[in-house]
């Protein structure tokens, strides 16, 4: 789901917000990707830990943050309960209510956002570095002293409860929802992180509260900065925006699930084109071979025009304008997708072009030139998608921490990957994409069936 976000619409601090974020666009476009970003790791008085990349290039503080738990908590009965959660934290907290706080934030000329995905609560911050102090204060009642008043509260739930009415038809929507199903069962990865109509309406401020209060807690925070702040002011901020929450989260226990596979998926609606989802065995992120498994899945269908899957489906039958794999590690369960859409007479050719390059890759594996091309690609691109700007870096930092990477895995990662040998990814292909793979049909029904 999108962030819920608060972008001020009024006047001065937001001309000059915008007049910074400009020239900071200018300032990355400069400078380009950075081969290298200095983090330290700060820790406050009341032992809360962040990474620090200091950058006075332009006068921007960029905070992400974000803790465990996710929609993966919702209790039965009450999907949707955290994504309503996230979209209440500037709709009022402390002694401002929710026209109050807007006031506020737009007076200090920062940006906050709030999201949620299945197993953590994400939190970011944008703030001109002259005004950090009325940022920063902002962020501390927004974390720490939501209010969760009546009428915000109708107001997002309105807002989300229209979104689920607008979808109910939606045949991508509705295949999802049943791909989401078939793939999870009854585990908590099935349930609609947007809720239904049912379990949004049974949702009270005191399970708002009660959420909040399990999961905003010290034990669970994973905090970067990026931007003009030096350490021991940081250290300051940390203690005033995070120091008076709780110290232990009490989460409910979420069990590790292996998604269902070798079963078919048919949402027939009548439409020109045909969209295709595959779904195979995937890699836990502490998998000693995932460093393997994301070299092969580059050479399979990472690559946008250089991948088997878009030479195969795009380039030689033109099949498709687009087809990709991607391995997806979630903290429960993992996968390798491949999606991509085709007219609908052409779509039991596509599915079977692309599960003929799936079987040549799990017999055959790579060559030794694709191996190549694939490591560099890996190496040459990081910084390019994940350091390009101070926001970027900051998420890219509180992911490393969620992933248990270490302060200095941007130093480590390209040996890592260098490291790959040949025979590791044709292990790691026949291990993953030998299995009978999960298969999502929307559109007309394919002729002949699914083969296997």
């Amino acid at each position: 789901m999108a962030e819920h976000s608060s972008l001020p619409p009024h006047l001065p601090a937001s001309r000059a917000m915008a007049l910074v974020l400009a020239i900071f666009l200018l300032f990355c476009c400069a400078t380009g990707a950075r081969a290298a970003v200095a983090i330290q790791q700060v820790t406050s008085e009341k032992g809360i830990t962040a990474w620090l990349v200091e950058d006075y290039t332009v006068p921007i503080i960029a905070v992400r943050f974000a803790f465990n738990g996710g929609s993966s908590q919702d209790p039965p009965g009450k999907e949707g309960l955290v994504n309503l959660m996230t979209g209440l934290f500037d709709e009022g907290a402390g002694n401002l209510d929710s026209d109050a706080f807007q006031i506020r934030l737009d007076d200090a000329g920062a940006e906050m956002a709030f999201s949620e995905g299945r197993d953590v609560i994400y939190g970011s911050m944008r703030m001109l570095a002259e005004r950090r102090d009325e940022a920063f204060e902002l962020l501390h009642l927004a974390v720490e002293k939501p209010r969760f008043d009546a009428g915000p509260v109708e107001r997002i739930r309105s807002q989300i409860l229209s979104g689920i009415v607008a979808n109910e038809n939606d045949p991508d929507t509705i295949a999802n929802r049943k791909w989401i199903e078939a793939l999870y069962g009854a585990h908590p990865y099935a349930r609609r992180a947007e809720g239904t109509r049912e379990s949004l309406a049974a949702i009270t401020p005191q399970d708002l509260h009660a959420a909040h209060r399990a999961m905003f807690a010290r034990d669970g925070l994973h905090v970067a900065v990026v931007g003009a702040i030096d350490p021991e002011t940081l250290k300051r901020k940390l203690d005033e925006v995070f120091g008076g929450l709780p110290e232990t989260q009490h989460l409910v226990p979420v069990p590790d699930i292996v998604p269902k596979l070798a079963q078919t998926v048919q949402v027939n609606y009548d439409r020109p084109q045909t969209s295709l989802r595959l779904a195979y065995p995937g890699l836990p992120k502490t998998a000693p071979d995932l460093y393997a498994a994301a070299v092969m899945n580059q050479i399979l269908g990472g690559g946008t025009f250089t991948s088997r899957l878009f030479r195969e489906v795009r380039d030689k039958r033109g099949l498709a304008y687009s087809v990709d794999s991607t391995l997806v590690s979630h903290k429960h369960a993992s996968a390798l997708l491949i999606s991509t859409a085709t007219s609908s007479e052409r779509a039991s050719e596509a599915l079977e072009v692309v599960r003929e390059v799936v079987r040549h890759m799990a017999d055959d594996g790579p060559s030794a030139d694709e191996l190549a091309a694939a490591k560099k690609y890996l190496i040459g691109a990081y910084a390019i998608s994940n350091l390009n700007s101070s926001s970027a870096i900051a998420s890219t930092l509180v992911q490393l921490q969620l992933d248990g990477r270490g302060i200095d895995y941007m130093q480590r990662r390209a040996s890592y990957i260098d490291a790959v040998s040949l025979d590791e990814v044709r292990a790691v292909a026949k291990k993953l994409l030998s299995a009978d793979p999960a298969v999502l049909v929307v559109g007309p029904a394919l002729a002949g069936g699914v083969k296997e």
